[in-house]
């Protein structure tokens, strides 16, 4: 016997009843995002690989070490993409979509980073993003930051969530932070891991970010970029809390918040939870108005956010909210013969066409009657349609309640598609 393939580590199947909750939460982020006035973007997984250096930045863990990067055959390098702005901005640029235009852009699908495999962090996982592209002001920022908590408060797991809020300014001011960061963590170099060593000249803020924990009393001690925003961006942040605050939106301020992006600008921000251990942000996003220009483009004002899928399913169970979408099956059909399996194969497709939303399983691979029944039953389907040689003479149609004590039912295909549609237009 052959051996069996396995899935490739940290890129996981995902299997009912669990992609019945991924069905409820895409279901939830479509409709929120439609009444939002976002609309719908799609564009390849495999990107170049100059996009994504460009844009997140070479002195980042992603480009350095996550990234699935190769040659093609004609020796152009290509990578899968590790997030979803860059492709989106790109793909905006490209079709000229950005130019003296606002855009509210939506967009979900499966991201690539080759990261060690743990809850909630996988090396292929799933996003549900928003990007608006044209606007400056902390209004768009207090409207997108609203949006993800109505999101959230669907899903039931807002409870569980946290948000959390900085700035880093615009790039001149945080030029101006970066010299004084490097001068007092060059102060007490010796405290600094490894890593922190390397990001020193290169990327300084990310080590604001360390989770190592002996480091914990340096970073907490470190000067605080928002003592060091420019006035600009100071009102911005002051404006955006105070319209949070308005909204009844409670936040912390962080001002470790740098993540783990080059391009982002002014606000940040995160919800964050204490339920999944150490993989607890479930929904990141910020302000990043130099990408576009960074792109090639001409200057763009953006704000994104996005939602990690796993993490925020593994919420979702923890939830008590009933995260159920009714894909129960209405009907299963049942014939006893080859002729009737014709008859009843046709039935099927018209009652499926005059019955909008009809569920109804007909019943392959034969077996008696009674062998249908049980599996009719065991569908957890309301009805069996039941079409024998006396249906076929007489051209109806025999309808069982399989959950009612009710006396079964003789009807012709017309009075049935009525039927059928007047008992699941109720439920």
């Amino acid at each position: 016997m052959a051996e069996m393939i396995q899935a490739v580590r940290g890129m996981n199947d995902i299997l009912p009843p669990e992609t019945f909750l991924w069905l409820y939460a895409e279901y939830i982020f479509r409709r929120t995002l439609l009444g939002h006035g976002f609309q719908e973007i799609r564009f390849p997984i495999l990107e170049k690989t100059e996009l994504f250096k460009r844009s997140i930045g070479e002195i980042t863990d992603i480009v350095e070490k996550e990234m699935y990067t190769f040659l093609d055959r004609n020796e152009e390098s290509l990578t899968l993409r590790p997030e979803g702005t860059a492709s989106c901005a790109r793909a905006a640029m490209e079709h000229g979509m950005l130019h003296n235009q606002i855009q509210r852009l939506w967009y979900s699908g499966p991201c690539f980073r080759y990261e060690r495999p743990q809850k909630g962090r996988y090396r292929q996982f799933h996003q549900f993003s928003a990007e608006v592209f044209g606007l400056t002001g902390p209004d768009i920022d207090a409207e997108l930051i609203v949006m993800s908590a109505s999101i959230l408060e669907k899903l039931g797991i807002k409870s569980f969530s946290t948000l959390q809020l900085n700035s880093l300014g615009t790039p001149a001011s945080r030029s101006e932070y970066r010299k004084r960061l490097i001068h007092y963590l060059s102060e007490n170099k010796d405290q600094l891991d490894e890593d922190s060593v390397r990001r020193l000249h290169k990327n300084p803020l990310r080590i604001l970010d360390s989770k190592n924990p002996d480091m914990k009393d340096l970073i907490a001690n470190a000067p605080k970029l928002l003592d060091h925003l420019d006035e600009e961006s100071l009102q911005h942040f002051e404006k955006l809390q105070e319209y949070l605050k308005y909204a009844g939106i409670n936040f912390e301020i962080n001002p470790c918040l740098v993540r783990g992006l080059d391009y982002y600008t002014k606000t940040v921000f995160e919800w964050v939870t204490d339920k999944l251990g150490a993989q607890g942000t479930v929904c990141a996003g910020g302000r990043y108005d130099g990408l576009v220009e960074q792109l090639g483009g001409k200057p763009t004002p953006a704000i994104g956010f996005s939602f990690g899928m796993e993490r925020t399913i593994l919420l979702m169970k923890q939830s008590e909210k009933n995260h159920k979408i009714d894909t129960g099956i209405h009907a299963y059909l049942i014939t006893d013969s080859e002729s009737t399996f014709a008859a009843g194969l046709k039935t099927a497709n018209y009652l499926r066409t005059k019955v909008p939303g009809l569920r109804l399983v007909l019943h392959c691979g034969g077996g008696s009657l009674k062998n249908q029944f049980k599996k009719a039953d065991k569908s957890g389907a309301q009805y069996a349609i039941i079409i024998g040689e006396h249906e076929l003479k007489t051209r109806s149609i025999s309808l069982k309640n399989l959950r009612e004590d009710i006396p079964q039912q003789s009807l012709y295909q017309d009075e049935l598609a009525e039927y059928l549609k007047l008992k699941i237009s109720k439920k």
